[in-house]
């Protein structure tokens, strides 16, 4: 059952001692600490510098006081919050106007609403915002605990983290997917960092690097002479990560036979090591993450339908980094300080004009690739980073070569570009081919992978090398 109690410290300022009053009445009713504030000055000074988050987790503010009023308190704050109020604020007035709300609005403001106060609309909107204040909080620690590993700062990269703190407090399962190089590891280990579970063991398996006939024995582990070779008993991963969390990375990798004993371990909890007899008990938290589409290797035989639905209790989907290109600057200079201190270089710095190119790239690769290309051009170049530093495949990508349209309308005639090569035309007719097909899909790769028949990787090269750009 959801708790309705307002278990939270609520500033209220407002020159009235009777709003003061009522408000305290209602909020303690529920359950509320309150303190008050007659003035926008005590108000500042009750909040501080905000570091100690135990002052207050909710503010109602009056709009118009003597002194500071309340939108210019507002502004302050918002100030320091870096653009945004650095806990919830519900304005509240009983003389306001519509370019008051809407100001108080860009401002960042949790709520607004007018004198008489309803009581009913206080409750819920101070619960909402304590609501808020305490997801804003789990957000900023988990962001502490990951160390910056997962960097960014757009809307999908906030919903991410978002999904990460919610689901790292339960015990839930989660199956991540997403592209090759978008950070799966890393939102496994964030999910593992911000639970209860942090100072055990996180250990990864990666199914995809472990041969067949041995993964049995990574996981379960195995007795002395259970097969040749086994020259001593082996504590298998799930054993090392008791109490902990395992990762399973690229679980469509996993043998049919491998998948069985996984199953067994997420019904039961039970392990039994390769030519044993004794069964164990471990308790283990699963992660898995794939690039793969697993139902359809569950409709192909190749993947257990039981396995998918116990491992799919949380899904969450890692964008890859086109979708999220506001972030690629953050990124990129976060590679840039990362790459000169694991190098021993002097700090570099990113031109302009080379994080220009690094937007208009499609990055196939995800923030893996990003990582490289910077590193590369740190370790290779003299001194800050410029567009001359840039991998050939970066540079010029707003000019696609040129593209003779005549083989395509004149296949059967003798009318073509004089000089021609077999190779020209064979480039010509296959670059306005994919682009025609891209256009026709709204230039979604992956759809247009699909229609053509070959791989999404396999398409992206084929662009960079005909030179096909969005625009162009």
């Amino acid at each position: 059952m959801e708790d309705t109690n307002l278990s939270g410290r609520i500033l209220v300022v407002d020159d009235e001692r009777n709003i003061r009053r009522t408000l305290r009445m209602v909020l303690e009713g529920e359950g509320a600490t309150v303190l008050e504030a007659a003035t926008g000055e005590e108000a500042l000074a009750i909040l501080g510098d905000l570091s100690d988050v135990s002052v207050a987790q909710v503010v109602l503010m009056d709009v118009m006081m003597p002194g500071l009023s309340g939108l210019e308190v507002l502004e302050r704050l918002s100030i320091d919050g870096q653009g945004r109020p650095p806990l919830p604020i519900i304005m509240i007035s009983g003389h306001a106007t519509v370019d008051d709300a809407v100001r108080a609005t860009r401002l960042g403001a949790f709520d607004f609403f007018e004198k008489p106060l309803a009581r009913d609309r206080v409750i819920v909107s101070v619960r909402n915002a304590l609501r808020q204040y305490s997801a804003d909080q789990a957000l900023f620690a988990l962001r502490q605990r990951i160390r910056g590993e997962l960097v960014g700062d757009s809307e999908p990269m906030r919903k991410l983290l978002g999904q990460i703190a919610r689901v790292g407090r339960t015990k839930a399962r989660v199956l991540i997917t997403g592209e090759s190089g978008t950070g799966k590891e890393l939102v496994a280990r964030a999910i593992h960092d911000s639970s209860e579970r942090c100072d055990r063991a996180f250990v990864r398996v990666n199914c995809a690097a472990i041969p067949r006939e041995l993964i049995e024995s990574e996981l379960f582990g195995h007795e002395r002479g259970a097969f040749t070779g086994a020259t001593n008993q082996k504590k298998g991963l799930f054993e090392v990560a008791d109490g902990g969390t395992i990762f399973l990375d690229e679980i469509g990798d996993m043998a049919v036979g491998a998948q069985a004993k996984v199953l067994r371990v997420l019904q039961s909890g039970e392990i039994l090591r390769v030519g044993g007899n004794r069964v164990q008990h471990v308790d283990v938290r699963v992660l898995a993450a794939t690039h793969q589409n697993l139902p359809e290797l569950v409709a192909a035989g190749e993947f257990r339908e039981d396995l998918y639905f116990r491992l799919n209790v949380v899904p969450i989907v890692v964008p890859p980094l086109r979708e999220r290109t506001d972030d690629i600057p953050l990124l990129a200079r976060h590679f840039v300080d990362r790459s000169c201190a694991d190098n021993g270089t002097a700090p570099k710095r990113l031109s302009p004009t080379a994080e220009h190119a690094l937007l208009r790239y499609d990055w196939p690769g995800n923030v893996r690739e990003l990582r490289n290309v910077i590193e590369r051009m740190v370790i290779l170049s003299d001194g800050d980073l410029g567009e001359d530093d840039l991998p050939d495949e970066l540079r010029n990508t707003d000019t696609a070569p040129t593209e003779p349209t005549e083989p395509l309308t004149r296949l059967s005639g003798t009318e073509l570009p004089e000089g021609m090569t077999l190779r020209d035309f064979r480039e010509a007719v296959e670059r306005a081919f994919i682009r025609q097909r891209l256009v026709d899909l709204g230039w979604n790769v992956s759809r247009a992978a699909e229609s053509l028949g070959i791989e999404r990787t396999h398409l992206h090269k084929k662009m960079r090398l005909l030179g096909i750009q969005r625009g162009s």
